[in-house]
């Protein structure tokens, strides 16, 4: 048996779960997400809980009884709580800014790299050091991160670039000479 696939997904109050032919739909003071989960899992709403099982042992079932528990799981905390994550820029002359809904980002190209976030998504700049990535979906949240740290990554020998909050960068020493 999963160990997280056969534990219940807790409802907090404020959040409705309207589930329909595996098609699950999760609505909190948030927002609203949206999802449908393979036909094969059995996915039960029971005493302010959601509990999902699987048919059989087969592979496929077993693959996919925890990864749509955690779904249901991610879906319920988003709409309820949200998720954020914080990168942080370093680097001399390296800085964010918000233009609009834009993220403007500075990190020593001969042009300033414009983010344009996608709906559902809210990028905050704290002073020009620091970018909080928030939204109610983990997944997206988590690529839109990805992708502003991909426009330059830490180096391993200044530690410059965009990093995430507590990210451990392993510093190599540079040359000697001889």
């Amino acid at each position: 048996m999963s160990r997280i696939g056969k534990l219940p997904v807790p409802i907090p109050n404020g959040v409705k779960c309207d589930l329909r032919d595996n098609h699950l739909k999760v609505t909190g003071p948030k927002g609203t997400l949206e999802a449908s989960f393979a036909p094969d899992i059995i996915i039960k709403e029971v005493e302010g809980a959601i509990d999902v099982s699987r048919p059989s042992e087969k592979i496929e079932h077993r693959a996919l009884h925890g990864l749509t528990r955690a779904l249901i799981n991610n879906m319920v905390v988003g709409v309820s709580e949200g998720y954020k994550k914080t990168l942080l820029i370093e680097g001399t002359g390296y800085r964010a800014s918000i233009q609009g809904k834009n993220l403007n980002v500075q990190v020593g190209y001969s042009h300033p790299v414009v983010v344009t976030p996608p709906d559902g998504i809210t990028l905050e700049v704290e002073g020009t050091q620091t970018i909080h990535v928030s939204g109610i979906d983990k997944q997206q949240v988590g690529q839109v991160a990805a992708e502003i740290r991909r426009l330059r990554p830490v180096e391993p020998y200044k530690g410059k670039g965009i990093r995430y909050e507590g990210e451990y960068v392993l510093r190599k020493e540079s040359k000697t000479g001889a």
